[in-house]
C-alpha cells in the first residue's frame, strides 16, 4: 500500500487479517526509513503498530476520540489519518509534530509531551459529552510506566465513582523510556504470566463475543466474570478503583486486538483494556534496547544502527559530565544519593547506578514524588543529587517550594535540557524554570557556561549542604575539565573581557561562549559579564558596572521572570537610573526546529541581535 495515499482510517473497515499484517508491515518499513532520516521517538511507534491499527478499525475517528498519554507514540496514528506524505518534516521548523497537534489534524482532540495527562483529560471529554447527551467513545491510549503516575491514578480514582464510560487502553510494554521500576509493574507481571487466569478468560472472551446473547452476558453479568476469576486471581488494582478490566490481550496479534476492542465498545461502563506490546517491534536494535537509548533517536544508519554524524570529537554531554563528577565524589562521600525520574539514560546516570544501585533510586515518572523524596533524604542528613529535565521540572514546582525551599533543606538539583532543545518543540522548551524558580526564598541558582564552573558549583554545594543549590545545563557537548576540590563565591560574577568596550552585555551558560565566539572579530567592542549566578545576583558588579555605555542583558528564556527583570527591580529600589535592553523569550509558545532555527524564529540569533546592538548604539549615541 502507498501509505502517502491514505486520507483517513475509514479504508481499515474494507481489510481482512492477512491484509492489517500486511499494512503492519508496512507501517514499520516506512517508520523505520524515516525516522533513520529525521529523528525521532523510534521504539514506542513501532511497538503499537498493531495496537493503533486495531483502534482505528474498530472505532470511528475524528467521532471517536483516539489519543495517547505523552504523544510521542501518535506516529501510526498520523500515518492512518493522513499524513504519511509528511513525514521528511517530521519534528523540524514548521513541519509535522512529533507529538500530538489539534491543529495538524481533526483527528488529534488532545495534545501532551509529558506523561499521565491522558486519563484527566479523556474523563473531562466524557463528562462533557454525557452532559451534551452526544453518543461516542473516548479512548486515551496510555503506557505502563504512565498508569502509576500521581495525575493517572487520580483520575483513575475519580472515574471508578462516577458512570461516565472512558475505554482506557493500557499498553503495557514493560517499559518507561527505559525499564519500568515499582511495584505496579510486578503486579502486571503477574498478570501476564497468570496462564490459569487467562486460558479461563479466554473461554470467557469467546464465548461472549460471537453473538448477541454472549455479548449481553458481558454487560450484565458480572457474576460470570467473577466466578471465573473465584481463587485464581486477586481483583485487579483497577476494578479496586471501580473500573472494569480486560486483558491482558497480545497486542501484536489482530484477532484479539479486534475481539477485545468490540467487547469494550459494547461495555455499558468504563473499562481497562491490557494490551501488552514490545517496545521496538521489528527492528532489532530498539528490540533489544533496555536502557532507552532507541526510546527517542538523532538519525542512523538501518543496517547497524549506528548514529549518522557520530564523530570523535573531546567534547561529552552537560549531562554526562555532571553525572560523572557526582559519581567521583560518591566514591568519597557515603552521604551522596542519586535520585531520578525514569530518566537513568537520558541524565546520564548509567554508572551511578550500575557502581552504587545501593544509593541510586529510579522513581519511575513521579517527578512530584522524587522532590519530596529528595527533601526526606536531605531532612535526614544525606546530600540528595536530582537530575531532571526543565521541561518535567515544572511538575514539581510545589515540592520544591513547599517541602524544600520552605524548609531550606540542603541538596543538589541539576535541571537538565535548560533553554531551547530543538526538535521536541514547544512542550520541551526549558524556557521557564527561571520564571518559576527565581522568586523562591533559600534557594541558590547556577547557570555555568563550562565545566570547570559546573563542577566547582558541585564541589561547593558538597562542602557546604547549606541550601537548596540548583544547577541549570543545556542539552549539548562541553568540554570536559579537570577540577580538583576548588570551590565557588557564592553570588560571584566574571567579567570575561575588560578591554574597551562600547557595550555591556550581561549573559549567562552557553550564551557566554555563543557571544564571545561571534563578537571576538567584529567591529562592535564588548564587555561580556558572565552571570554564573541567577540567584544571587551579584550586586556589587551590577553596582560596579554602570557607565553611560549601553546595558545589554541578552537571555534564551522567557523575558518574564528573567534575569533581566530581576536586575531592572534591584536597580529601581536602588534609586539607579539606568536603562536597561532585554533580548529573551517574548510571552508565547516556541516553535519546534533546530536551535539555531528557533533562534533566528524569535529575532535571538547573532546575526539579529549583533544589528540590534548597532541600533542600541546609534540611538544611545544621539541622546
Amino acid at each position: 500500500m502507498d501509505l502517502e495515499k491514505i486520507t483517513d482510517p475509514s479504508f481499515l473497515k474494507e481489510l481482512d487479517i492477512r491484509q492489517l499484517n500486511q499494512l503492519a508491515d508496512d507501517i514499520r518499513k516506512f517508520l523505520i526509513n524515516n525516522i533513520s532520516k529525521t529523528g525521532g521517538h523510534l521504539s514506542s511507534n513501532l511497538g503499537v503498530v498493531e495496537l493503533s491499527i486495531a483502534l482505528h478499525y474498530v472505532f470511528n475517528s475524528p467521532k471517536d476520540k483516539i489519543f495517547f498519554d505523552v504523544g510521542h507514540q501518535s506516529y501510526v496514528h498520523k500515518i492512518l489519518t493522513g499524513r504519511a506524505g509528511q513525514f521528511s518534516t517530521l519534528r523540524q521548523y514548521k513541519g509535522l509534530s512529533g507529538f500530538q497537534k489539534r491543529c495538524e489534524s481533526e483527528h488529534d482532540p488532545w495534545e501532551a509531551g509529558h506523561s499521565s495527562t491522558a486519563l484527566s483529560g479523556a474523563l473531562g471529554m466524557a463528562v462533557a459529552r454525557d452532559l451534551n447527551h452526544e453518543n461516542y467513545h473516548i479512548l486515551p491510549v496510555i503506557g505502563d510506566a504512565a498508569m502509576v503516575g500521581g495525575e493517572s491514578l487520580e483520575a483513575l480514582n475519580h472515574l471508578g465513582s462516577i458512570n461516565n464510560k472512558v475505554i482506557i487502553i493500557l499498553n503495557d510494554n514493560q517499559m518507561a523510556i527505559g525499564k519500568s521500576v515499582g511495584g505496579f509493574g510486578d503486579f502486571l507481571s503477574s498478570i501476564r504470566i497468570s496462564g490459569t487466569y487467562n486460558n479461563l478468560k479466554e473461554d470467557y472472551r469467546n464465548i461472549t463475543s460471537h453473538n448477541k446473547i454472549g455479548k449481553m452476558i458481558f454487560n450484565v453479568s458480572k457474576r460470570v466474570k467473577d466466578f471465573v476469576k473465584h481463587g485464581l486471581i486477586d481483583d485487579t488494582i483497577f476494578e479496586d478503583f471501580g473500573v472494569d478490566y480486560l486483558g491482558p490481550v497480545n497486542g501484536h496479534d489482530f484477532d484479539d486486538l479486534i475481539r477485545v476492542l468490540n467487547l469494550a465498545k459494547s461495555a455499558k461502563t468504563s473499562v481497562v483494556v491490557h494490551v501488552v506490546t514490545k517496545k521496538g517491534r521489528g527492528y532489532k536494535y530498539a528490540e533489544n534496547d533496555i536502557a532507552g537509548k532507541w526510546h527517542g533517536i538523532a538519525p542512523f544508519n538501518i543496517e547497524d544502527g549506528t548514529m549518522k554524524g557520530a564523530g570523535t570529537s573531546s567534547k561529552i554531554s552537560w549531562s554526562k559530565m555532571v553525572a560523572d563528577h557526582i559519581e567521583r565524589q560518591m566514591k568519597s562521600d557515603q552521604d551522596i544519593v542519586a535520585i531520578t525520574p525514569a530518566m537513568i539514560h537520558g541524565s546520564a546516570m548509567d554508572n551511578i547506578f550500575m557502581h552504587y544501585p545501593e544509593r541510586s533510586f529510579d522513581v519511575g515518572i513521579a517527578e512530584e514524588h522524587a522532590l519530596t523524596f529528595t527533601a526526606g533524604l536531605a531532612i535526614s542528613q544525606k546530600k540528595p543529587f536530582i537530575s531532571i529535565y526543565s521541561s518535567f521540572l515544572q511538575r514539581a514546582y510545589d515540592q520544591i517550594n513547599h517541602d524544600i525551599a520552605r524548609m531550606d533543606l540542603g541538596c543538589l538539583i541539576c535541571v537538565d535540557r535548560c533553554g531551547f532543545v530543538g526538535a521536541d518543540g514547544p512542550t520541551h522548551h526549558g524556557v521557564f524554570d527561571l520564571g518559576i524558580l527565581t522568586p523562591l526564598p533559600n534557594v541558590i541558582i547556577c547557570t555555568p557556561s563550562n565545566s570547570y564552573d559546573a563542577k566547582r558549583f558541585i564541589n561547593t554545594y558538597l562542602k557546604n549542604n547549606d541550601h537548596p543549590y540548583i544547577l541549570r545545563i543545556p542539552r549539548g557537548d562541553i568540554e570536559d575539565m579537570n577540577v580538583g576540590d576548588e570551590l565557588l563565591t557564592i553570588g560571584k560574577w566574571q567579567v570575561v573581557n575588560r578591554k574597551d568596550y562600547d557595550v555591556t552585555i550581561i549573559c549567562y551558560g552557553q550564551n557566554v561562549n555563543l557571544i564571545r565566539e561571534f563578537f571576538k572579530d567584529k567591529e562592535i567592542k564588548v564587555r561580556i559579564i558572565d552571570a554564573l549566578f541567577i540567584k544571587p545576583m551579584d550586586e556589587d558588579m551590577l553596582n560596579e558596572i554602570i557607565d553611560e555605555k549601553p546595558l545589554i542583558v541578552y537571555e534564551t528564556e522567557l523575558k518574564t521572570g528573567s534575569l533581566a527583570s530581576n536586575i531592572a527591580y534591584y536597580y529601581s529600589q536602588n534609586n539607579i537610573l539606568k536603562r536597561i535592553h532585554s533580548f529573551g523569550v517574548d510571552d508565547h509558545y516556541s516553535v519546534q526546529g533546530t536551535v539555531a532555527q528557533i533562534l533566528q524564529d524569535e529575532g535571538l540569533d547573532m546575526d539579529t541581535f549583533y544589528q540590534k546592538v548597532k541600533e542600541i548604539l546609534n540611538e544611545e549615541g544621539k541622546n
